[in-house]
Protein backbone atom coordinates (compact mmCIF):
# COMPACT_ATOMS: atom_id res chain seq x y z
CA UNK A 1 0.00 0.00 0.00
CA UNK A 2 2.81 2.07 0.76
CA UNK A 3 4.36 1.75 -2.09
CA UNK A 4 1.05 2.36 -4.59
CA UNK A 5 0.56 6.07 -2.70
CA UNK A 6 4.40 7.05 -3.19
CA UNK A 7 3.73 5.96 -6.60
CA UNK A 8 1.21 8.66 -7.06
CA UNK A 9 2.13 10.93 -5.25
CA UNK A 10 5.50 11.20 -7.27
CA UNK A 11 3.88 11.66 -10.20
CA UNK A 12 1.84 14.13 -8.92
CA UNK A 13 4.41 16.32 -7.55
CA UNK A 14 6.24 16.05 -10.74
CA UNK A 15 3.59 17.49 -12.44
CA UNK A 16 2.81 20.27 -9.74
CA UNK A 17 6.49 21.07 -10.03
CA UNK A 18 6.44 21.16 -13.51
CA UNK A 19 3.25 23.13 -13.54
CA UNK A 20 5.02 26.12 -11.06
CA UNK A 21 8.35 26.22 -12.65
CA UNK A 22 6.56 27.43 -15.75
CA UNK A 23 5.24 30.43 -14.29
CA UNK A 24 8.07 30.84 -12.75
CA UNK A 25 10.08 30.90 -15.83
CA UNK A 26 7.68 33.14 -17.68
CA UNK A 27 8.80 36.09 -15.41
CA UNK A 28 12.01 34.66 -15.19
CA UNK A 29 12.43 34.30 -11.52
CA UNK A 30 14.92 32.32 -10.04
CA UNK A 31 17.49 32.00 -6.75
CA UNK A 32 20.96 32.23 -8.36
CA UNK A 33 22.99 29.25 -7.92
CA UNK A 34 19.66 26.70 -6.87
CA UNK A 35 18.88 25.15 -3.82
CA UNK A 36 20.41 21.95 -2.47
CA UNK A 37 17.77 19.75 -1.37
CA UNK A 38 18.58 19.59 2.19
CA UNK A 39 18.38 23.20 2.58
CA UNK A 40 21.65 24.45 4.30
CA UNK A 41 21.91 27.71 6.31
CA UNK A 42 23.45 29.80 2.99
CA UNK A 43 20.78 28.69 0.60
CA UNK A 44 18.05 29.09 3.59
CA UNK A 45 19.48 32.92 3.95
CA UNK A 46 18.57 33.10 0.35
CA UNK A 47 15.30 31.87 0.32
CA UNK A 48 14.51 34.07 3.51
CA UNK A 49 14.85 37.49 1.04
CA UNK A 50 12.75 35.92 -1.48
CA UNK A 51 10.13 35.20 0.87
CA UNK A 52 9.85 38.30 2.22
CA UNK A 53 9.76 39.94 -1.34
CA UNK A 54 6.96 37.51 -1.96
CA UNK A 55 5.07 38.94 1.25
CA UNK A 56 5.63 42.28 0.25
CA UNK A 57 4.34 42.08 -3.25
CA UNK A 58 7.08 43.53 -4.33
CA UNK A 59 7.02 44.89 -8.13
CA UNK A 60 3.25 43.69 -8.20
CA UNK A 61 0.97 40.98 -7.58
CA UNK A 62 1.60 39.18 -11.08
CA UNK A 63 5.93 39.09 -9.79
CA UNK A 64 4.53 37.78 -6.22
CA UNK A 65 2.77 35.22 -8.11
CA UNK A 66 5.92 34.11 -9.74
CA UNK A 67 7.80 33.73 -6.82
CA UNK A 68 5.00 31.99 -4.66
CA UNK A 69 5.38 29.48 -7.72
CA UNK A 70 9.45 29.43 -7.49
CA UNK A 71 9.05 28.81 -3.77
CA UNK A 72 6.08 26.09 -4.01
CA UNK A 73 8.90 24.46 -6.74
CA UNK A 74 11.99 24.86 -4.52
CA UNK A 75 9.97 23.37 -1.46
CA UNK A 76 8.73 20.57 -3.79
CA UNK A 77 12.37 19.94 -4.85
CA UNK A 78 13.71 19.95 -0.76
CA UNK A 79 14.37 16.31 1.12
CA UNK A 80 12.32 15.77 4.48
CA UNK A 81 15.33 17.12 6.17
CA UNK A 82 15.21 20.64 3.92
CA UNK A 83 11.17 21.03 3.62
CA UNK A 84 11.75 20.51 7.65
CA UNK A 85 14.45 23.65 7.85
CA UNK A 86 12.19 25.84 5.47
CA UNK A 87 9.03 25.44 7.93
CA UNK A 88 11.16 26.30 10.62
CA UNK A 89 12.54 29.37 8.86
CA UNK A 90 8.36 30.59 8.16
CA UNK A 91 8.00 29.42 12.16
CA UNK A 92 10.54 31.84 13.28
CA UNK A 93 11.38 34.83 10.90
CA UNK A 94 8.13 35.02 9.76
CA UNK A 95 6.18 35.11 12.90
CA UNK A 96 4.03 38.01 14.66
CA UNK A 97 5.73 40.75 16.50
CA UNK A 98 4.72 40.22 19.98
CA UNK A 99 6.04 43.36 21.06
CA UNK A 100 4.12 45.31 18.36
CA UNK A 101 1.00 42.86 19.67
CA UNK A 102 1.33 44.81 22.79
CA UNK A 103 1.63 48.05 22.19
CA UNK A 104 -1.35 47.55 19.68
CA UNK A 105 -3.49 45.78 22.47
CA UNK A 106 -2.03 48.73 24.87
CA UNK A 107 -3.63 51.34 23.13
CA UNK A 108 -6.48 49.74 22.31
CA UNK A 109 -7.43 49.07 26.05
CA UNK A 110 -6.33 52.60 26.88
CA UNK A 111 -8.56 54.10 24.01
CA UNK A 112 -11.63 56.65 25.07
CA UNK A 113 -14.42 56.07 22.83
CA UNK A 114 -15.88 53.32 20.82
CA UNK A 115 -14.63 54.25 17.05
CA UNK A 116 -11.04 54.62 18.24
CA UNK A 117 -11.58 51.09 19.95
CA UNK A 118 -13.06 50.22 16.66
CA UNK A 119 -10.46 51.01 14.55
CA UNK A 120 -7.65 49.46 17.09
CA UNK A 121 -9.05 46.56 17.01
CA UNK A 122 -8.50 46.39 13.11
CA UNK A 123 -4.53 46.95 13.99
CA UNK A 124 -4.95 44.73 16.45
CA UNK A 125 -6.39 42.09 14.28
CA UNK A 126 -3.66 42.41 11.41
CA UNK A 127 -0.78 42.84 14.33
CA UNK A 128 -1.90 38.89 15.56
CA UNK A 129 -1.72 37.51 11.87
CA UNK A 130 1.49 36.35 10.80
CA UNK A 131 3.76 36.96 7.85
CA UNK A 132 3.40 33.76 6.78
CA UNK A 133 -0.41 33.64 5.91
CA UNK A 134 0.08 36.29 3.59
CA UNK A 135 2.44 33.33 1.95
CA UNK A 136 0.16 30.88 2.12
CA UNK A 137 -2.53 32.68 0.50
CA UNK A 138 -0.29 33.26 -2.54
CA UNK A 139 0.36 29.48 -2.61
CA UNK A 140 -3.37 28.90 -2.32
CA UNK A 141 -4.16 30.75 -5.57
CA UNK A 142 -1.75 28.89 -7.72
CA UNK A 143 -2.81 25.65 -9.68
CA UNK A 144 -3.40 23.02 -7.18
CA UNK A 145 -2.26 25.44 -4.70
CA UNK A 146 -5.07 23.76 -2.27
CA UNK A 147 -3.58 20.59 -1.99
CA UNK A 148 0.00 21.69 -1.68
CA UNK A 149 -1.18 23.34 1.23
CA UNK A 150 -2.77 20.33 2.97
CA UNK A 151 0.49 18.51 2.19
CA UNK A 152 2.50 20.97 3.34
CA UNK A 153 0.55 20.77 6.76
CA UNK A 154 0.95 17.25 6.60
CA UNK A 155 4.69 18.18 6.42
CA UNK A 156 4.40 20.50 9.88
CA UNK A 157 2.76 17.88 11.39
CA UNK A 158 5.21 15.28 10.74
CA UNK A 159 7.97 17.21 11.82
CA UNK A 160 6.97 19.02 14.84
CA UNK A 161 8.93 17.02 17.20
CA UNK A 162 12.22 17.15 15.91
CA UNK A 163 10.91 20.42 15.24
CA UNK A 164 8.75 22.46 17.89
CA UNK A 165 8.16 25.40 16.07
CA UNK A 166 6.53 23.75 13.34
CA UNK A 167 3.00 23.63 15.41
CA UNK A 168 3.16 27.30 14.58
CA UNK A 169 2.52 26.74 11.16
CA UNK A 170 0.59 23.78 11.10
CA UNK A 171 -1.95 26.05 13.67
CA UNK A 172 -1.81 28.50 11.00
CA UNK A 173 -2.54 26.06 8.07
CA UNK A 174 -5.39 24.87 10.30
CA UNK A 175 -7.38 27.49 10.73
CA UNK A 176 -7.17 28.29 7.08
CA UNK A 177 -7.53 24.78 5.78
CA UNK A 178 -10.82 24.47 8.29
CA UNK A 179 -12.42 27.76 6.63
CA UNK A 180 -11.65 26.50 3.03
CA UNK A 181 -12.82 22.66 4.12
CA UNK A 182 -16.07 24.15 5.34
CA UNK A 183 -18.63 21.17 4.68
CA UNK A 184 -20.46 23.99 2.65
CA UNK A 185 -17.79 23.65 -0.12
CA UNK A 186 -17.85 19.95 -0.06
CA UNK A 187 -19.29 17.49 -2.59
CA UNK A 188 -20.60 14.80 -1.63
CA UNK A 189 -19.97 11.73 -4.53
CA UNK A 190 -21.15 8.28 -5.00
CA UNK A 191 -18.08 6.30 -6.45
CA UNK A 192 -18.72 2.93 -8.28
CA UNK A 193 -16.38 0.29 -10.37
CA UNK A 194 -17.35 3.04 -13.48
CA UNK A 195 -15.47 6.06 -11.52
CA UNK A 196 -12.06 7.16 -13.32
CA UNK A 197 -8.93 4.70 -12.67
CA UNK A 198 -6.91 6.89 -11.68
CA UNK A 199 -9.16 7.68 -8.82
CA UNK A 200 -10.33 4.07 -8.02
CA UNK A 201 -6.15 3.89 -7.50
CA UNK A 202 -6.32 6.15 -4.91
CA UNK A 203 -9.12 4.46 -3.12
CA UNK A 204 -6.57 1.28 -2.90
CA UNK A 205 -3.59 3.37 -1.72
CA UNK A 206 -5.93 5.57 1.14
CA UNK A 207 -7.94 3.01 2.71
CA UNK A 208 -6.67 2.74 6.23
CA UNK A 209 -9.01 0.39 8.07
CA UNK A 210 -8.97 -2.82 6.16
CA UNK A 211 -6.61 -3.16 3.23
CA UNK A 212 -7.76 -3.50 0.32
CA UNK A 213 -5.52 -6.24 -1.34
CA UNK A 214 -6.41 -6.17 -5.16
CA UNK A 215 -8.13 -4.84 -7.70
CA UNK A 216 -10.75 -7.67 -7.47
CA UNK A 217 -10.87 -7.00 -3.70
CA UNK A 218 -12.36 -3.36 -4.67
CA UNK A 219 -14.46 -4.80 -7.43
CA UNK A 220 -16.10 -6.43 -4.58
CA UNK A 221 -16.78 -3.85 -2.58
CA UNK A 222 -18.12 -1.68 -5.32
CA UNK A 223 -20.75 -4.47 -6.07
CA UNK A 224 -24.37 -3.91 -5.92
CA UNK A 225 -25.04 -4.59 -2.55
CA UNK A 226 -22.59 -1.89 -1.56
CA UNK A 227 -22.07 1.34 -1.49
CA UNK A 228 -18.83 3.73 -1.19
CA UNK A 229 -19.50 7.92 -0.33
CA UNK A 230 -16.64 10.10 -0.66
CA UNK A 231 -16.10 14.01 -0.19
CA UNK A 232 -14.45 16.32 -2.43
CA UNK A 233 -13.59 19.76 -2.46
CA UNK A 234 -13.83 21.90 -5.96
CA UNK A 235 -10.25 23.03 -5.61
CA UNK A 236 -9.14 19.41 -5.01
CA UNK A 237 -11.45 17.55 -7.58
CA UNK A 238 -9.49 14.16 -8.09
CA UNK A 239 -8.49 14.01 -5.05
CA UNK A 240 -10.95 11.93 -2.33
CA UNK A 241 -10.60 13.78 1.49
CA UNK A 242 -12.72 11.22 3.31
CA UNK A 243 -14.54 7.93 2.58
CA UNK A 244 -16.80 6.03 3.52
CA UNK A 245 -17.42 1.98 2.32
CA UNK A 246 -21.18 0.91 3.22
CA UNK A 247 -22.59 -2.88 2.96
CA UNK A 248 -25.82 -3.37 2.57
CA UNK A 249 -26.83 -6.76 4.19
CA UNK A 250 -30.00 -8.67 5.93
CA UNK A 251 -28.75 -7.87 9.92
CA UNK A 252 -26.61 -5.84 12.14
CA UNK A 253 -23.54 -7.64 11.00
CA UNK A 254 -21.06 -9.12 13.64
CA UNK A 255 -17.77 -10.03 11.21
CA UNK A 256 -15.60 -8.14 9.14
CA UNK A 257 -14.34 -10.66 7.08
CA UNK A 258 -17.93 -12.25 6.04
CA UNK A 259 -18.64 -8.79 5.05
CA UNK A 260 -15.59 -9.14 2.85
CA UNK A 261 -15.99 -12.36 1.37
CA UNK A 262 -15.74 -12.10 -2.31
CA UNK A 263 -17.37 -15.92 -2.16
CA UNK A 264 -20.73 -14.24 -0.47
CA UNK A 265 -24.32 -14.45 -2.82
CA UNK A 266 -25.01 -10.91 -3.64
CA UNK A 267 -28.44 -9.77 -2.40
CA UNK A 268 -30.66 -7.18 -3.89
CA UNK A 269 -30.03 -3.69 -2.32
CA UNK A 270 -33.73 -2.89 -2.14
CA UNK A 271 -34.14 -6.25 -0.15
CA UNK A 272 -31.55 -5.01 2.61
CA UNK A 273 -32.52 -3.62 6.01
CA UNK A 274 -29.57 -2.75 7.78
CA UNK A 275 -26.56 -0.28 6.12
CA UNK A 276 -23.40 -1.48 8.03
CA UNK A 277 -20.33 1.38 7.66
CA UNK A 278 -17.24 -0.71 8.03
CA UNK A 279 -14.55 1.20 6.54
CA UNK A 280 -13.85 4.98 7.59
CA UNK A 281 -10.19 6.41 6.14
CA UNK A 282 -9.68 10.01 5.73
CA UNK A 283 -7.12 10.04 3.10
CA UNK A 284 -4.99 13.59 3.67
CA UNK A 285 -2.67 13.72 6.52
CA UNK A 286 -3.00 17.49 6.40
CA UNK A 287 -6.73 17.67 7.19
CA UNK A 288 -5.91 16.26 10.70
CA UNK A 289 -8.53 17.97 13.27
CA UNK A 290 -10.36 19.55 10.43
CA UNK A 291 -14.12 18.32 10.86
CA UNK A 292 -15.21 15.95 7.94
CA UNK A 293 -16.44 12.44 9.12
CA UNK A 294 -18.79 13.75 11.06
CA UNK A 295 -20.89 15.56 8.18
CA UNK A 296 -19.97 12.51 5.85
CA UNK A 297 -21.92 9.73 7.97
CA UNK A 298 -25.13 11.94 8.69
CA UNK A 299 -25.22 12.90 4.60
CA UNK A 300 -24.76 9.24 3.59
CA UNK A 301 -27.22 8.58 6.04
CA UNK A 302 -29.70 10.53 4.37
CA UNK A 303 -28.89 9.56 0.98
CA UNK A 304 -29.09 5.95 1.93
CA UNK A 305 -32.82 6.76 3.40
CA UNK A 306 -33.72 8.41 0.05
CA UNK A 307 -32.37 5.54 -2.20
CA UNK A 308 -33.87 2.46 0.28
CA UNK A 309 -36.37 3.27 2.04
CA UNK A 310 -36.45 -0.85 3.25
CA UNK A 311 -33.64 0.27 5.42
CA UNK A 312 -34.75 0.52 8.52
CA UNK A 313 -30.89 0.22 10.51
CA UNK A 314 -27.66 2.23 9.95
CA UNK A 315 -24.65 1.16 12.03
CA UNK A 316 -21.31 0.88 12.06
CA UNK A 317 -19.02 -2.12 12.19
CA UNK A 318 -15.76 -0.83 13.56
CA UNK A 319 -12.54 -1.66 15.52
CA UNK A 320 -11.26 -0.94 19.15
CA UNK A 321 -8.16 0.57 18.11
CA UNK A 322 -6.50 1.44 21.69
CA UNK A 323 -8.05 -1.33 23.25
CA UNK A 324 -5.15 -3.78 23.76
CA UNK A 325 -3.11 -1.11 24.00
CA UNK A 326 -4.99 0.03 27.00
CA UNK A 327 -4.76 -3.25 28.40
CA UNK A 328 -1.17 -3.57 28.18
CA UNK A 329 -1.30 -0.71 30.71
CA UNK A 330 -4.31 -2.21 32.31
CA UNK A 331 -2.46 -5.18 33.03
CA UNK A 332 0.35 -3.61 34.95
CA UNK A 333 -2.12 -2.03 37.25
CA UNK A 334 -1.40 -5.05 39.78
CA UNK A 335 -5.11 -6.42 39.79
CA UNK A 336 -7.25 -2.35 40.58
CA UNK A 337 -9.94 -4.38 38.83
CA UNK A 338 -11.60 -8.10 39.35
CA UNK A 339 -11.48 -10.67 36.01
CA UNK A 340 -9.94 -13.62 37.56
CA UNK A 341 -12.08 -16.63 35.96
CA UNK A 342 -13.40 -19.08 38.80
CA UNK A 343 -10.14 -21.37 40.46
CA UNK A 344 -7.38 -18.50 39.21
CA UNK A 345 -6.17 -16.14 41.21
CA UNK A 346 -5.81 -12.00 40.17
CA UNK A 347 -2.21 -12.73 39.45
CA UNK A 348 -2.20 -15.88 37.58
CA UNK A 349 -5.43 -14.55 35.68
CA UNK A 350 -3.18 -11.11 34.53
CA UNK A 351 -0.28 -13.24 33.84
CA UNK A 352 -2.03 -15.96 31.58
CA UNK A 353 -3.89 -12.97 29.54
CA UNK A 354 -0.97 -11.73 28.73
CA UNK A 355 -0.02 -14.73 27.39
CA UNK A 356 -3.13 -14.83 25.44
CA UNK A 357 -2.93 -11.49 24.27
CA UNK A 358 0.48 -12.18 23.08
CA UNK A 359 -0.40 -14.68 21.07
CA UNK A 360 -2.56 -13.26 18.64
CA UNK A 361 -4.54 -16.54 17.65
CA UNK A 362 -8.11 -17.09 18.58
CA UNK A 363 -8.13 -20.26 19.86
CA UNK A 364 -5.70 -19.28 22.49
CA UNK A 365 -7.47 -16.27 23.16
CA UNK A 366 -11.23 -18.04 23.72
CA UNK A 367 -10.92 -18.73 27.25
CA UNK A 368 -10.52 -15.43 28.23
CA UNK A 369 -13.83 -14.38 26.11
CA UNK A 370 -15.92 -13.48 28.91
CA UNK A 371 -13.36 -11.43 30.31
CA UNK A 372 -11.97 -9.71 27.23
CA UNK A 373 -15.74 -8.73 26.31
CA UNK A 374 -16.41 -7.34 29.23
CA UNK A 375 -13.47 -5.44 29.17
CA UNK A 376 -13.62 -3.91 25.81
CA UNK A 377 -16.91 -2.64 27.20
CA UNK A 378 -15.24 -0.79 30.02
CA UNK A 379 -12.95 0.09 27.84
CA UNK A 380 -15.46 2.21 25.80
CA UNK A 381 -17.96 3.10 28.60
CA UNK A 382 -15.50 4.38 31.49
CA UNK A 383 -12.03 4.73 30.07
CA UNK A 384 -11.80 8.38 29.32
CA UNK A 385 -9.23 11.27 28.94
CA UNK A 386 -11.20 14.10 30.50
CA UNK A 387 -14.48 13.12 29.77
CA UNK A 388 -14.25 11.67 26.41
CA UNK A 389 -13.71 8.54 25.89
CA UNK A 390 -10.01 7.34 25.32
CA UNK A 391 -10.85 5.10 22.23
CA UNK A 392 -10.59 7.87 18.84
CA UNK A 393 -13.01 5.54 17.02
CA UNK A 394 -15.25 5.77 19.65
CA UNK A 395 -14.83 9.71 20.43
CA UNK A 396 -15.39 10.15 16.89
CA UNK A 397 -19.43 8.27 16.32
CA UNK A 398 -20.39 9.07 19.94
CA UNK A 399 -20.11 12.74 18.65
CA UNK A 400 -21.83 12.41 15.92
CA UNK A 401 -24.86 11.14 17.59
CA UNK A 402 -24.36 6.97 17.41
CA UNK A 403 -24.78 5.06 20.42
CA UNK A 404 -22.58 1.88 21.84
CA UNK A 405 -24.60 -0.97 20.74
CA UNK A 406 -22.84 -4.37 20.66
CA UNK A 407 -19.19 -5.99 20.94
CA UNK A 408 -18.56 -8.67 19.15
CA UNK A 409 -16.34 -11.49 19.70
CA UNK A 410 -13.78 -12.29 17.06
CA UNK A 411 -15.92 -9.82 14.62
CA UNK A 412 -12.08 -9.54 12.67
CA UNK A 413 -9.39 -11.80 12.53
CA UNK A 414 -7.08 -10.31 10.41
CA UNK A 415 -3.56 -9.72 12.25
CA UNK A 416 -4.55 -6.30 12.39
CA UNK A 417 -7.52 -6.87 13.86
CA UNK A 418 -6.18 -9.21 16.64
CA UNK A 419 -3.14 -6.99 17.14
CA UNK A 420 -5.38 -3.85 17.90
CA UNK A 421 -8.64 -5.37 19.21
CA UNK A 422 -7.98 -8.72 20.24
CA UNK A 423 -10.14 -9.44 17.27
CA UNK A 424 -13.13 -7.97 19.24
CA UNK A 425 -15.40 -5.30 17.46
CA UNK A 426 -18.27 -2.63 18.31
CA UNK A 427 -21.76 -1.53 16.73
CA UNK A 428 -22.42 1.85 16.65
CA UNK A 429 -25.74 1.82 16.12
CA UNK A 430 -27.16 5.59 14.43
CA UNK A 431 -30.87 5.66 15.16
CA UNK A 432 -32.68 8.53 13.23
CA UNK A 433 -34.43 10.05 16.10
CA UNK A 434 -32.03 9.85 18.36
CA UNK A 435 -28.76 11.27 16.60
CA UNK A 436 -29.59 15.31 17.43
CA UNK A 437 -30.03 14.24 21.29
CA UNK A 438 -26.98 11.95 21.73
CA UNK A 439 -24.65 14.29 19.72
CA UNK A 440 -25.88 17.48 21.86
CA UNK A 441 -25.57 14.84 25.49
CA UNK A 442 -22.21 14.08 24.31
CA UNK A 443 -20.65 17.41 23.79
CA UNK A 444 -22.42 19.14 26.39
CA UNK A 445 -21.95 16.95 28.97
CA UNK A 446 -19.76 14.09 27.96
CA UNK A 447 -22.55 11.49 27.88
CA UNK A 448 -22.19 8.09 26.47
CA UNK A 449 -24.92 7.05 24.88
CA UNK A 450 -24.77 2.76 25.08
CA UNK A 451 -26.86 -0.39 25.16
CA UNK A 452 -28.00 -2.21 28.04
CA UNK A 453 -26.13 -5.08 27.41
CA UNK A 454 -23.22 -3.00 26.73
CA UNK A 455 -23.32 -1.03 30.27
CA UNK A 456 -24.05 -4.65 31.55
CA UNK A 457 -20.59 -5.85 30.49
CA UNK A 458 -18.82 -2.54 31.59
CA UNK A 459 -20.23 -2.90 35.17
CA UNK A 460 -19.30 -6.55 35.47
CA UNK A 461 -15.72 -5.70 35.73
CA UNK A 462 -15.70 -4.76 39.19
CA UNK A 463 -13.32 -3.03 41.42
CA UNK A 464 -11.05 -5.02 43.91
CA UNK A 465 -11.94 -4.04 47.53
Amino acid sequence: MTERREGFWDRALSQLSGAWQDIADATLVRVAGGVRSNLPDDDRDRLRSRVAECIEARGGEALARARAAHLGHTYLDLNTEGRRRFLAMLAADFDIDVEEVALEARAFLEASDSEARRALAVSLRDATEPPRMSLFTQFNGLPDGLKFLVDMRADALAGRREEPLLVRVADDLRRLLSAWFDVGFLELQSLSWDSPASLLEKLIAYEAVHQITSWDDLKNRLATDRRLFAFFHPNMPDEPLIFVEVALVESMADSVQRLLDADAPLIAAREADAAIFYSISNTQAGLAGVSLGDFLIKRVVDELSRELSGLKTFATLSPLTGFTRWLDHYLGQDGQLSLAPAGLSQEDAFAALDVALKSGESDVLKPWRQQLVALAARYLVDEKRGDRPIDPVARFHLSNGARIERLNWMGDRSPKGMTESAGLMVNYLYRLDDIARNHEQFVTAGKIAASSDVRTLAKSVRAVP
